[in-house]
């Protein structure tokens, strides 16, 4: 299958500095792996807080960012992990970086008629991820990460998500109120034939999307390609919700 990408909005992986690879060798805990790299076993923070069973499998290669800031933890952040000859993005902040650029070069039709973009807004208990606005209508737009690929499939999501179902309430709730309000699923694997909902995993985040819908939540997948220089934003899919 060609592959079309926008590679005018593309964002690297990591810091964009240079990548090491490394072997997978455990994960203590959900925020942090270790990594054999040059012989010496490394600890790495890790973004991702789903289940990754099919990921993160002793022997795999993992691709490491170095971050040499004083106030971190840890020295390498886990950014990606070969399954295969494919890569698996191991960042779910990647995507909102990918949005982010997506919308300040409008590359998106549905949302051309805004020009102002904000970040992390509060509305009410809850921060979305973006407000884009034109100086009189606002659009709220709510940004998740199908990161676990299978087949043809990005499924989400890949561990039970009570924060992910509130927000989609909220922004039925919103959008009950006439406010313009869209989520945005982007599939990290350019492969990506659908987005799908992992029902076996959450059925209720399906049923929850599935409402919001019906109370005019849009819903949007895009299947971005994903290589060693970064994610690139592609090809628009549909959703599917079984």
């Amino acid at each position: 299958m060609q592959l079309h990408t926008n590679i005018s909005v593309c964002v690297p992986l990591g810091s964009g500095g240079p990548l090491f690879e490394a072997t997978f060798v455990a994960r203590p805990n959900r925020f942090l792996v270790e990594a054999l790299l040059d012989g010496s076993t490394v600890v790495a923070h890790l973004a991702d807080r789903g289940r990754l069973t099919e990921t993160l499998i002793p022997g795999v290669t993992l691709l490491l960012s170095q971050h040499d800031r004083p106030e971190r933890k840890t020295k390498f952040q886990a950014v990606a992990a070969y399954r295969g000859d494919t890569l698996a993005s191991l960042d779910t902040h990647l995507p909102n970086r990918l949005i982010k650029a997506a919308l300040e070069a409008q590359a998106f039709s549905q949302f051309s008629r805004y020009p102002n973009i904000r970040r992390e807004v509060k509305i009410g208990a809850s921060r979305f991820d973006f407000q884009v606005s034109d100086g009189e209508r606002i659009c709220i737009i709510e940004v998740k990460s199908a990161g676990l690929i299978i087949d043809d499939r990005a499924l989400f999501p890949d561990a039970p998500t009570e924060r992910g179902r509130r927000h989609v309430q909220e922004l039925a709730a919103l959008a009950h109120e006439g406010l313009r309000t869209a989520v945005i699923f982007v599939a990290q694997g350019g492969a990506a034939q659908a987005v799908v909902m992992n029902t076996d995993i959450d059925p209720t985040f399906a049923a929850t999307l599935q409402k919001a819908v019906a109370a005019g939540v849009e819903v949007y997948g895009y299947a971005c390609h994903l290589t060693n220089a970064g994610l690139a934003l592609g090809h628009a899919i549909p959703i599917n919700f079984s």
